[in-house]
C-alpha cells in the first residue's frame, strides 16, 4: 500500500468506499441502530478487507467511561510491614493510568482476621461497578468463594504473591512458591554439614491454610526427601508476637542445643533475628524471606545471613497493568508469570531494589 493510501485507511476511507456517512460508519463501528443490514454488511466486508482496528484507547477517553478497578491485599500493620511494598506497586501503576478514565479502589484486610477478608470480598461484590479484581489470596478457601462468583459474573481477576491452582484468574504474578522452597533448601545445604541440625519456622496465625507457607515448605522438604531429612526440625507457631517467638525459641533451644541453621517461610525472620541478637547466639545461621527494612537492619548486623526476595512490589505493578491492559485494550495475558527468586545477603543488598 502507498503511503497516501495508508493515510486513508480508517474512518474516513470506509465511508468514502461504501459511500455512506461517517456517522453511518461510527453506527456500525458502535452496534448502533438506524442502519440497514444490506449497508451494514458492506461496511464490515470494507472493515474486513482493510483489516481495520478501531483505536479501543481512543473509543473509551471518548466515551467517558470509568474503569473500576478493585485491589484486595493485606493491611500494613506494626507487625509485618511487608505489604507496604506491592501497595506501592499498586500506587505506581495507578499514576500511570489514572488519566485514562481507571479508578482504583484500594481495599485491605487482617492477614489475622478470615472473617475481614470475607467482609471486604463483600464490599466488591456489592459495588455497583468491578470491572476487575487484583487479589492476595491469603486465605484459601474463603478466595475460592470469591473468584466463583468473579467467575460467574465475568469479572477478570489476577492473583499477587500466592496462587491458587485450577481457577480461571487472568494472570499470577509471583513466584512459584515451590521452586522458591526449593531453592532455599538448595541454599542451606550447601551452608550445613550433612549431620548438622536444621529448624524450620513457620509463623503465622492461620498455618494450616496458609497455602503461600505450605508451597514452600513442600519444596523445601522435597529437596530433603532424598538426603538425610532426619536432620529438619519442624516447628509451626500460630502467634506472631515476638514474647511467643522467644518462649519457643527457649524452648527448641534448650532441647535441641545442636541447631546449626533456623529457615523461616515468611518475612516474619526479624523475629527470630530478635532474639538471636539479644541472646548474642552468633553460631546460628538465619534464612528468611522479603527486603524490609527491619529485616535489611538485620541482615547488615550479621544477624540475619540471606534474604530470599520475590519482588512484591513488581508483583503488585504488572497484576494492576495486566488487568488494564486486558480490559482496555483486549489483550490476552500470560496466565502464570513468575517473579525470579533472588537471594540477597549483606554484600548486595544495597544495589538491590525492589
Amino acid at each position: 500500500m502507498k503511503k497516501n493510501e495508508k493515510e486513508l485507511v480508517g474512518v474516513k476511507e470506509i465511508a468514502r468506499r461504501a459511500n455512506v456517512s461517517i456517522a453511518t460508519v461510527d453506527r456500525v463501528l458502535h452496534n448502533r441502530t438506524g442502519v440497514s443490514e444490506k449497508t451494514k454488511q458492506k461496511i464490515n466486508d470494507i472493515i474486513k478487507e482493510l483489516d481495520y482496528k478501531p483505536n479501543i484507547l481512543a473509543r473509551r477517553l471518548a466515551s467517558s467511561k470509568t474503569m473500576h478497578l478493585y485491589t484486595l491485599i493485606p493491611e500494613v500493620s506494626e507487625e509485618t510491614d511487608y505489604w507496604s511494598v506491592p501497595l506501592q506497586g499498586i500506587i505506581q501503576a495507578e499514576n500511570e493510568i489514572m488519566l485514562y478514565n481507571v479508578k482504583i479502589e484500594k481495599l485491605f484486610y487482617d492477614m489475622n482476621d478470615k472473617d475481614s477478608f470475607v467482609k471486604q470480598t463483600e464490599v466488591i461484590l456489592q459495588a455497583e461497578s468491578v470491572d476487575g479484581v487484583l487479589l492476595a489470596p491469603a486465605f484459601i478457601e474463603e478466595a475460592i468463594s470469591f473468584t466463583d462468583v468473579c467467575q460467574k459474573r465475568k469479572i477478570p481477576f489476577v492473583f499477587i504473591n500466592s496462587n491458587i491452582p485450577n481457577r480461571k484468574n487472568l494472570s499470577y504474578f509471583g513466584p512459584d512458591l515451590f521452586y522458591s522452597g526449593y531453592t532455599a533448601a538448595h541454599l542451606v545445604d550447601y551452608l550445613v554439614g550433612e549431620s548438622e541440625r536444621i529448624l524450620l519456622m513457620n509463623i503465622a496465625k492461620d498455618i494450616d491454610s496458609d497455602y503461600h507457607i505450605l508451597k514452600k515448605e513442600e519444596g523445601f522438604s522435597e529437596y530433603f526427601a532424598t538426603r538425610n531429612s532426619n536432620r529438619i526440625l519442624k516447628r509451626n507457631l500460630y502467634e506472631t508476637d515476638y514474647p511467643s517467638v522467644k518462649k519457643m525459641m527457649v524452648g527448641v533451644l534448650k532441647d535441641y542445643p545442636d541447631i546449626k541453621l533456623i529457615f523461616v517461610t515468611n518475612s516474619r525472620v526479624s523475629l527470630v533475628a530478635k532474639y538471636l541478637l539479644e541472646k548474642k547466639k552468633q553460631d546460628i545461621l538465619l534464612i528468611g524471606y522479603d527486603f524490609l527494612d527491619r529485616n535489611i537492619d538485620f541482615l547488615n548486623k550479621g544477624v540475619i545471613d540471606f534474604l530470599i526476595c520475590e519482588k512484591p512490589q513488581e508483583q503488585a505493578y504488572r497484576g494492576v497493568k495486566a488487568l488494564y491492559r486486558y480490559l482496555m485494550f483486549e489483550e490476552k495475558q500470560e496466565k502464570e508469570y513468575f517473579m525470579p527468586i533472588d537471594i540477597i545477603h549483606r554484600e548486595n543488598q544495597r544495589f538491590y531494589r525492589n
